[in-house]
């Protein structure tokens, strides 16, 4: 009983903490800022590296995330978890600084050589692949299905990020996820 007491109290002091960090971080305090963004920076650089598949281009996108968020902190309701919130607005930056790096038309990306798999699944292989297999991804199908089957998007929601049809969000994940089987079944 006292375990779950004692958890209750570091997550109220945590909850807490947070929400005087964002607080700060609305005051334009650097240091409260700093805070949050070494909290957070590990989990916006993931989503924007598997969004981007470029390393440099994932820390570039970090860097432009951070810096609108310095700029979109006020719009932070507080409904939702400050996580939540700064993932869904993470993704949406991500997903613009990528169409002004590389244009929306860009051609498949393809980091790393195929390598030999039998009769694997997409639950069954290393987490490094499964990786190397999201990169190898066009674009727009990477896209889709690193925010619906990664993020846990819907459909409707990543085709008004991409500005498309939710079928369309539809086609791309199965396409995404036709080829990931077969390069893993290679």
């Amino acid at each position: 009983m006292t375990n779950n007491i004692q958890t209750l109290v570091t997550h109220q002091t945590s909850q807490q903490a947070l929400a005087d960090l964002i607080t700060g971080a609305r005051r334009k305090e650097t240091g409260a800022f700093k805070e949050l963004y070494h909290l957070h920076v590990n989990m916006v650089y993931g989503l924007c590296l598997r969004l981007c598949a470029d390393k440099s281009l994932a820390e570039d996108a970090t860097q432009e995330v951070f810096i609108q968020l310095w700029q979109k902190l006020d719009n932070f309701d507080g409904k939702s978890k400050f996580s939540t919130w700064l993932h869904s607005v993470a993704s949406n930056i991500c997903i613009s600084y990528i169409r002004k790096q590389k244009g929306w038309w860009q051609k498949v990306v393809s980091i790393v050589d195929s390598t030999e798999h039998q009769q694997a699944d997409l639950g069954s292989i290393a987490d490094t692949e499964f990786e190397a297999y999201i990169y190898r991804l066009p674009e727009r199908a990477r896209w889709v299905f690193v925010l619906h089957a990664l993020e846990g998007y819907r459909h409707e929601e990543i085709a008004k990020m991409l500005n498309m049809a939710p079928a369309t969000s539809k086609v791309q994940f199965h396409r995404a996820r036709k080829m990931m089987e077969e390069w893993i079944n290679e």
